[in-house]
């Protein structure tokens, strides 16, 4: 079973597009977004996947009503923490590094989802913990994603 990670898309909608098609074709069963969606348009570009998403706010999502209200077609958007179990596995979900860190340290989690520093960052250390760097691309110039596949736990960034 595998599933799909995207964050920091700040209204890229063409890359989201992408990012929907490429989960498609790898036949992901949950999407996790950590955030910064920026605007609700961007969810309604998430409409054609053929899963649930999960996704978390961050820092430059002001527009918070509107974009639970656009939620409400593809999934659940949370506040700071998304707990899912999916595959067997227990993941976390959030924006900021600094509760990423202690919550994988915790235990509780097989994977801890983050975005914010717009920074690939996989890394194993008894929990998988991953950040799938930027899809909006706009800070490194670079819109990547991931897929992790939650038998095994290994992760494949990907670019769009």
């Amino acid at each position: 079973m595998k599933i799909g990670v995207l964050s920091d898309s700040h209204d890229n909608v063409p890359m989201v597009k992408q990012a929907v098609d490429l989960f498609n074709s790898e036949g992901v069963e949950l999407v996790i977004h950590a955030g910064d969606f920026i605007a609700p348009f961007v969810v309604a570009a998430m409409a054609d996947l053929k899963c649930r998403v999960v996704g978390v706010f961050g820092n430059n999502d002001g527009e918070r009503i509107g974009l639970s209200a656009r939620f409400e077609e593809v999934g659940e958007v949370h506040p700071n923490l998304a707990s899912v179990e999916v595959g067997g596995r227990k993941i976390a979900a959030m924006h900021y590094p600094e509760l990423a860190e202690p919550i994988a340290k915790s235990g509780e989690y097989d994977i801890v989802i983050y975005g914010h520093t717009h920074e690939i960052d996989v890394r194993n250390e008894g929990t998988l913990i991953v950040n799938p760097g930027e899809t909006g691309g706009w800070t490194t110039g670079r819109s990547t994603v991931a897929v992790v596949d939650l038998d095994s736990l290994e992760v494949e960034i990907r670019d769009l």
